[in-house]
């Protein structure tokens, strides 16, 4: 019996793992599928959200791979409009890269620590470093060829 949080949610959950080899686990709060280690990178195929305090868990200590985080706020149109793209870069990642939503209104100290002055903003970190900064609603290409780049 393990204890693995889970990536949407950040809800910790009892993992039997003989269980988990016959089935897939799923969060008790939220339904997220959860992984099969503790790895923070495993693939889920949805943006995880991020909060001030679960960031440095998250996105600074998914060292081995990319991670695009995407600072918007729910009132951005042009948050609304990335944010599809976003979802499926997320479905399409196959664990190559994570994909992380944090809201600028409710997260202000991550938001700040960054200068995050303009929304949508997306940051790619690798290795718990900023590598990349996008500002602006940017065509799905752009953003993949970005993280692909740091992949």
């Amino acid at each position: 019996m393990s204890i693995v949080s889970c990536p949407r949610c950040g809800t910790k959950n009892r993992l039997n793992e003989s269980a988990a080899i016959n089935m897939q686990p799923v969060c008790g709060k939220c339904g997220a599928e959860l992984a099969h280690t503790t790895a923070a990178t495993e693939y889920s195929g949805a943006p995880i959200i991020v909060t001030d305090a679960t960031f440095a868990r998250d996105v600074l200590s998914a060292a081995t791979i990319p991670v695009l985080l995407d600072c918007w706020a729910p009132w951005c149109g042009p948050c609304r409009m990335v944010a599809p793209v976003l979802d499926q870069l997320a479905a399409e990642s196959k664990g190559r890269y994570l994909v992380a939503k944090l809201n600028v209104d409710d997260n202000p100290r991550t938001a700040a620590q960054f200068g995050i002055q303009s929304i949508p903003t997306m940051l790619i970190f690798k290795g718990g470093k900023l590598v990349d900064r996008l500002v602006g609603v940017q065509p799905k290409p752009a953003i993949a060829s970005r993280l692909a780049a740091h992949s």
